[in-house]
């Protein structure tokens, strides 16, 4: 019998991101076809692309593959910047379009004519009832104050819920499964006991998965280019002294997610503590994974996508289930009445 290499590269355990998908995927494609035995609907989501970047225009194949293999409808429309408000427009008044995705980024920090950024200002212009994204600021409010469902016009609750955004959802979802969550637990308070780490907080990810979790009972650090924060249910706050970079954080975290939308950076793996799960979000990869190997019982989840777009096929369905063909009144954040 040959003898084992002491010298054999080690292997970090990683998650295929399919096998966490694959149930999701399954109920996708069964409520589809009851949508369309039953009330002859095919959802169909639409695409708005006007950045041409590289990764945006990969996310948006991805997604046509996986919609057209549930039975979801989905159209990708692409357009130049200065044309996209007036494309969201249509999309908006499209009674037969039942959910909206705009990929971004699309302008940056260029400033919007009635305030703020571009991009801000497009994200809060999806209307609550096709937002897929879970993006626009009625969503966003609700979910930083940890506000599950829509309220009617009489400001009481409804039993609409809001929809939360697919990448950090995805995540949750994730960590569901490798059972992070404790479901002995009340709801809110399933991840009590666990620290988890976000590195880059960004609108689209790193912000609401830092507070998601947080909803959900976690310590949370929020750590930027220029900033650690501490999250709680509601509230942003300084962490002390002794955690004002990543490194402490990290010593600290059951869970790392790593969100660096930069070749450059690698985190490094001597900080991660034994049992540790990292899940990289960004488009690059934000650790060695040879390095990683060396941390005991560590585990690694490479990428996200496909958790992410069957997130997004369901939030998807639920905007069907919950506005499709319904005369609802509801008020978003900032008084606009929808009727349906």
């Amino acid at each position: 019998m040959a003898e084992q290499d002491p010298k054999r590269t080690k292997q970090v355990v990683t998650l295929d991101a399919a096998k966490v998908a694959a149930p999701f995927r399954e109920e996708i494609r069964a409520k589809c076809k009851e949508l369309e035995e039953k009330r002859g609907i095919r959802p169909l989501l639409v695409g708005l692309l006007a950045n041409g970047d590289v990764a945006a225009k990969k996310y948006a194949e991805w997604t046509a593959r996986a919609c057209n293999a549930d039975g979801i409808a989905f159209e990708l429309r692409e357009c130049e910047p200065n044309d996209l408000e007036d494309k969201l427009r249509e999309a908006n008044q499209d009674p037969n379009v039942h959910g909206i995705m705009i990929y971004w980024p699309c302008f940056g920090a260029r400033p919007s004519f009635y305030g703020g950024s571009m991009d801000d200002y497009l994200r809060d212009s999806v209307a609550v009832e096709k937002d897929v994204e879970g993006l626009c600021v009625t969503y966003r409010r609700n979910l930083y104050q940890n506000l599950r469902t829509l309220p009617f016009l009489d400001g009481k609750p409804s039993d609409i819920k809001c929809l939360l955004p697919c990448t950090p959802l995805a995540i949750v979802k994730i960590l569901e499964h490798m059972h992070v969550y404790d479901p002995c637990l009340p709801y809110g308070d399933r991840l009590k006991g666990k620290t988890v780490t976000v590195v880059n907080r960004s609108e689209i990810v790193g912000r609401p998965l830092a507070a998601m979790l947080a909803n959900d009972g976690a310590t949370v650090y929020s750590v930027d280019i220029d900033s650690v924060y501490l999250m709680r249910r509601g509230h942003m706050v300084s962490p002390g002294p002794d955690f004002q970079s990543v490194e402490p954080c990290v010593r600290q975290s059951d869970v790392v997610v790593l969100g660096v939308p930069s070749k450059n950076y690698k985190l490094d793996t001597s900080l991660l503590k034994p049992g540790v799960i990292v899940i990289n979000v960004s488009h690059f990869k934000n650790v060695d994974e040879a390095a990683l190997a060396e941390v005991e019982n560590a585990t690694y989840v490479p990428l996200v996508g496909q958790v992410t777009v069957a997130m997004l096929e369901r939030n998807l369905l639920r905007l069907v289930d919950s506005f499709a063909g319904k005369n609802l009144k509801v008020i978003e954040a900032g008084g606009r009445v929808v009727k349906l």
